[in-house]
């Protein structure tokens, strides 16, 4: 039978196969391995985590053998110059991944069998490669990066429709989520696919008063942004097969969403009166058109207003060849010059329109809130396909914007932010007229945060964008809004998201750029 271990000796084995080991030297080079004698690897991870990932590297390197006895929580602690409470988190941790079990009255061992810490390999061979996970085992269509890129620190973005952030009212919506936290009903459990009945009610009131939609909140399906609500009714309405009409100049993002299921995409010429509905009709004869996509209040990209005549048009062609419209109307709270004009939804008597909305542009796209109104039929089947997809929204959220329509917070914000984008609009293109003169069109735009700016042809616009970003400046090439990415002497410039000094410094580094681009 094995002697007792001595002060400062670590016993490993059991039975006649016991054997002693200097304790001093485990906890010596524990030291090191805790306080980062190993290198910077661990350096951000919490005391208790290290130790434990010290001892379960010993433990399967042979360093500790199987059953060895650790110190105790407090010898450990004392020696490690660490709270008691440190080392009993590390022998806990050890303790849920295997590594240590603990018997009560002897204390804590390595445990007999170790956790498998490799992944099994299955019907292997010996002259089996290893296996590549940088690259997929399985075929797949890769998309296209995100329009809008993460902005790298230091950098300005010039993105077109971008708000300012720093403008959202953000202690009047903390209380509103913090009350939410606090009210009866549990809004972080499950709730209506629909969205939170409140939000949608605040919604339609806004609607009614404000853009001249005839509905209630029963006609709403809230949304994670106005992105997934074009892709719920691509998946709703199209089939392979079907032919989807969208505008020549548009959101690409929309259109990839819209032809996920097998559609057709076909492009209609935009002009100064938006959408040529002519052409449309000439479409309509050539091949039947199940819907079509457009932007009619501020035309993405180039800002145009579609004209009176060509809305009732519109909904007299879709009336006649029974094809749904899309109507996106993603930034009408931000109009300048005279009254905003009321949506294609607001004369609609065939029930051909199915709109979509956003609260992005009003208050943060990070806040995901978008939403469509349709007929009850296809609204109820849009839910479900929602409900396929994403469930729900988050219901905290939603209730602590309906409480800031509710209390008209959000309808003042609306008031203030429209007063700055529109003087920084006009700053905007006061700016790029002086400093690029008649190498830059630029024509001031009636709403919206952003303009539509021709080049003169002596500019690679897409060669400029790449020279811009090296020099921490962002905007988007005119090739973006192109079916085929086909080169066009146009750019989107945004103006929303930074103020006079940020847009006067953006503009600097734009002028360098051009230059360096004209010389090459």
């Amino acid at each position: 039978m094995a002697r007792p271990a001595k002060t400062g000796q670590i016993v490993s084995g059991t039975g006649a196969q016991s054997r002693a080991r200097p304790r001093g030297r485990f906890v010596f080079q524990l030291e090191l391995d805790v306080h980062g004698a190993e290198g910077d690897d661990c350096a951000e991870l919490p005391m208790f985590l290290r130790i434990a990932r010290a001892v379960a590297r010993d433990a399967r390197s042979g360093r500790l053998p199987k059953g060895s006895l650790l110190p105790s929580s407090r010898e450990l602690a004392t020696t490690l110059r660490v709270h008691r409470n440190t080392v009993l988190a590390a022998y806990r941790e050890l303790t849920a991944e295997g590594f240590i079990q603990s018997t009560h009255g002897k204390g804590t061992f390595i445990a007999p069998e170790l956790p498998e810490i490799k992944p099994r390999r299955f019907h292997t061979t010996a002259s089996a490669a290893p296996q590549d996970r940088s690259r997929p085992g399985f075929a797949f269509e890769a998309s296209p990066p995100p329009l809008y890129a993460t902005i790298p620190r230091g950098a300005l973005a010039l993105y077109g429709g971008v708000p300012d952030t720093r403008l959202v009212p953000r202690e009047a919506f903390g209380r509103a989520y913090r009350r939410g936290l606090r009210s009866r009903v549990d809004y972080l459990s499950y709730g209506d696919p629909l969205g939170d009945e409140s939000l949608r009610k605040a919604l339609a009131e806004m609607l009614r008063t404000a853009r001249g939609l005839s509905v209630t909140g029963d006609d709403i399906l809230l949304t994670r942004g106005s992105q997934m609500a074009i892709a719920v009714l691509g998946r709703l309405l199209l089939k392979p097969g079907d032919v989807i009409a969208v505008e020549s100049l548009g959101y690409q993002p929309a259109w990839r969403a819209l032809t996920a299921f097998g559609a057709t995409l076909r492009t209609v010429p935009v002009d100064a009166h938006g959408l040529s509905v002519e052409a449309l009709a000439e479409l309509c004869e050539r091949e039947p058109v199940r819907a079509v996509y457009v932007t009619p209040h501020h035309q993405y990209p180039t800002t145009v207003t579609m004209s009176a005549g060509r809305r009732m048009a519109l909904l007299e062609l879709a009336k006649k060849k029974r094809f749904a419209i899309l109507e996106d109307d993603y930034d009408h709270e931000f109009h300048y010059e005279g009254r905003p004009v009321l949506p294609l939804a607001s004369a609609d008597d065939a029930g051909v329109v199915l709109y979509i909305g956003t609260l992005s542009k009003v208050l943060a796209p990070g806040l995901r809130l978008g939403y469509m109104i349709a007929p009850p039929a296809v609204q109820q089947a849009a839910a479900a396909v929602r409900f396929d997809i994403d469930r729900q929204g988050d219901r905290l959220t939603e209730r602590a914007i309906a409480e800031l329509l509710e209390d008209g917070e959000l309808q003042r914000h609306v008031w203030r932010a429209k007063r700055v984008y529109q003087a920084r609009r006009d700053h905007c293109v006061a700016l790029l007229r002086d400093t690029f003169g008649e190498l830059m069109e630029v024509e001031t735009p009636s709403g919206g945060m952003a303009l539509w700016v021709r080049f003169d042809r002596s500019i690679d616009v897409a060669a400029l964008a790449n020279e811009a970003a090296k020099r921490g400046v962002l905007f988007q090439s005119g090739h973006l809004f192109v079916q085929g990415n086909r080169a066009i002497p146009h750019a989107r410039i945004g103006y929303g998201c930074l103020n006079e000094a940020e847009m006067r410094e953006a503009v600097t580094r734009l002028r360098k750029a051009v230059n360096a681009v004209r010389k090459g």
